[in-house]
């Protein structure tokens, strides 16, 4: 019973069978979370066959998991109550951490994360299902929330909630008395076999539940700094390098060390977009047991290219708000100026020469062309003239993917934007100004060049 780190679980796993544990909370990363609570679910099935009962944060009626879980049940085995994405722990100290991933969520252009976010906020209020989140002056948000309101257009808070059927409301007072009875709860002991498993992005360490579940339950910590130093990312390339094993060897399969750095550089740290890539490179590789370094360099995806490639979307859209917002997420991510600028580079001359080829009679390019036309018909026809063999090269699927993205630029845009990209360039290298603030400014003039 106590507070251990995600790294700490083997050990939690080997015990848990055998332990008197009953309550159990995993809290930080949501994907760790809930991959953490799957390998405890295993153990614990794996020892004492039973029944998981999944419950969703948004369905989570405490009361009912409440009296279930004081019931002895008439089926065999354990009772498995577990609920992710749990509101329970919901107060105003953790809002602002709330809104920020909403908010991040709705840039990244995720709005099922930026909903779940959004509901959890509503649901801790004290407002009634009518009101506007947009319409709240700065006092009465400051008053509902515990922090300043958001500068900017704020509809689209009420337009995700208003998808959802999300309602402010009650959810405050609800947390708090659901607080206090789970901890009567584990004072008094639950029936034999019956165990909760919680899992939660966020909690506050001074509420009383998280003191009690130390105290009589387990609490696993699966946060992970995100930040740029070194101690940071070398604790998130353990996090990465340990999912990338986990998932390969359900494959049967290992990677080379070279490969797995190279596939953690294109990735960078997105746990789902690892196991993602992870499983891709595992399905392309077919009957071979290793993973090869040229695999990845095939067939990879590149997160923070993706990330760059944003900007660009937010260019066509003249969403300066969310450019900006991407920007400053790469820059604090430890990417340097320079580098952003390189990448774009190398990202816009890839795009141009394709989109030439596009505007050539032979062979046809026609939108909407599919991944098999492009590789059965379009790809070999271009071939056949050995022209642009080194940049034809690779992944069929690869190439499909960036001459989709080629045809949703113009060829004067793009040379816009080499020019200024260029201009930047010259800036940074000998301009005392912030790099953030030189590449906000050709963020804009590029958004303002497009025609």
């Amino acid at each position: 019973m106590g507070l251990i780190k995600r790294k700490e679980l083997p050990d939690l796993l080997a015990k848990a069978p055998a332990s008197k544990v009953q309550v159990y909370l995993f809290f930080g990363e949501r994907y760790l979370c809930r991959e953490s609570a799957d390998q405890l679910q295993e153990a614990l099935l794996a020892a004492t066959p039973g029944v998981v009962h999944a419950i969703d944060g948004e369905q989570e009626a405490h009361d009912k998991i409440f009296s279930q879980l004081m019931n002895f049940s008439l089926l065999p085995g354990l009772q498995i109550y577990r609920v992710t994405d749990s509101r329970i722990f919901l107060s105003k100290s953790i809002a602002p951490d709330i809104w920020a991933k909403a908010e991040q969520a709705h840039q990244a252009k995720k709005p099922q994360a930026a909903r779940r976010h959004l509901n959890n906020l509503a649901a801790m209020s004290d407002l009634d299902g009518n009101d506007s989140l947009a319409g709240l002056t700065g006092q009465e948000w400051q008053k509902v929330f515990g922090f300043s309101k958001p500068a900017g257009d704020l509809s689209w808070a009420d337009q995700l909630l208003q998808e959802s059927g999300g309602k402010a409301g009650g959810g405050k007072k609800s947390s708090a008395n659901a607080g206090s009875k789970l901890i009567k709860m584990m004072e008094n002991g639950l029936p034999p076999n019956n165990i909760l498993i919680l899992c939660t992005d966020n909690v506050d360490k001074r509420q009383k539940l998280f003191t009690a579940i130390k105290k009589l339950g387990q609490a696993v910590d699966c946060k992970v700094d995100t930040g740029a130093g070194s101690a940071a990312q070398r604790v998130q390339k353990e996090v990465l390098l340990d999912l990338a094993a986990k998932t390969l060897a359900e494959f049967g399969k290992t990677i080379e060390p070279a490969a797995a750095g190279l596939l953690i550089e294109r990735v960078g740290f997105h746990p789902v977009a690892l196991v993602m890539e992870t499983e891709k490179l595992a399905l392309f590789a077919g009957d071979r047991p290793r993973i090869s370094r040229n695999d990845v360099e095939q067939m990879a995806g590149r997160t923070r290219e993706d990330a760059l490639f944003e900007l660009t979307d937010a260019f066509g859209k003249k969403q300066t708000g969310r450019m900006l917002t991407i920007l400053t997420r790469l820059l604090d991510s430890g990417v340097h100026g320079l580098v952003i600028l390189a990448t774009l580079r190398n990202y816009f001359r890839k795009m141009m020469l394709f989109r030439s080829i596009q505007y050539q009679a032979s062979p046809p390019w026609f939108k909407g062309m599919q991944a098999n036309h492009f590789q059965n018909n379009y790809l070999p026809a271009l071939k056949e003239k050995g022209q642009w063999t080194e940049q034809l090269k690779g992944h069929p699927y690869a190439l499909y993917m960036s001459f989709i993205k080629a045809a949703e630029f113009s060829m004067p845009v793009l040379k816009q934007y080499l020019t200024l990209l260029l201009q930047a360039e010259y800036r940074l290298k000998g301009s005392p100004f912030e790099q953030e603030l030189i590449l906000q400014e050709m963020m804009i003039a590029m958004m303002n060049s497009r025609i």
